[in-house]
């Protein structure tokens, strides 16, 4: 639970993005995605806009565009949901490649995908260039609630833990002679799920009683991060203020 404790996204650099506040690449990242998000359907120009914009980000954070894109992948199941939306939405038909599909189809099938993976994507560039501390540092100088801080970073924490726990457990399920892989195994795998679940109830019992020892309030002690400066702020405006007139240009052409 260190305060330098970081996350499997991120990478660590030197770069401008990583030497910003955490604060001012939340609420950078934060009013990107809503502009995103508020882009009509018919934006496919201003979707082009948003990922050029994002590449640029990319490109200064020094993060390899395979590394974005691979982790980004996440919101596959949207992808493969919005293919299906031309075909089975109603209105005016249009043909692609000798197909016929519906046009409002095809473009909130367009929007889904933009959305997604710009989302995700800028979502990863914010992990990959910020600690978990300091993203909760910096949501917490943005008047982020403690107590949902609090609770985000003990999440964080103990996903990352349960899931280095259900490694070594299934690593010594198959040491054993025993992978399980079907249905009908499905017996040992509760059992697991069981020890899993009894060991991370215990293991939160005696980190809570130590955090207590500690004298814990209630609060995660804050890491000492420098705060973003007026400079810091007018040079990360350019990412929101670009989605957001990507969108507006595309509700005035409508």
């Amino acid at each position: 639970m260190a305060a330098g404790h970081a996350h499997a996204l991120y990478v660590h650099g030197h770069s401008p993005v990583h030497r910003l506040a955490p604060e001012v690449k939340v609420a950078a990242a934060f009013l990107f995605v809503i502009g995103v998000a508020l882009t009509p359907n018919e934006g496919t120009w201003a979707f082009g806009v948003d990922l050029v914009a994002l590449l640029v980000v990319v490109r200064l954070a020094e993060l390899p565009l395979r590394f974005v894109a691979s982790r980004a992948m996440v919101v596959l199941p949207f992808i493969v949901f919005a293919v299906f939306i031309p075909f089975i939405a109603s209105g005016d038909r249009v043909e692609v490649l000798g197909v016929a599909v519906s046009a409002e189809g095809l473009a909130a099938a367009r929007a889904i995908v933009a959305k997604s993976v710009i989302g995700a994507s800028t979502t990863v560039v914010l992990a990959g260039t910020t600690e978990t501390p300091a993203i909760m540092a910096g949501l917490a100088r943005l008047r982020v609630p403690v107590v949902l801080t609090t609770i985000a970073t003990f999440m964080i924490r103990y996903l990352e833990v349960l899931t280095g726990e259900l490694g070594r457990m299934r690593t010594a399920m198959t040491a054993r002679g025993y992978d399980p892989r079907w249905l009908w195994q499905v017996k040992p795998i509760a059992s697991s799920a069981g020890a899993l679940f009894v060991r991370s109830y215990e293991r939160g019992e005696r980190v809570h009683a130590a955090m207590l020892a500690r004298g814990f309030t209630g609060e995660m002690p804050a890491p000492s991060l420098r705060h973003g400066d007026t400079r810091q702020w007018l040079a990360v405006l350019w990412l929101p203020a670009v989605s957001i007139a990507a969108t507006v240009g595309t509700v005035t052409s409508l």
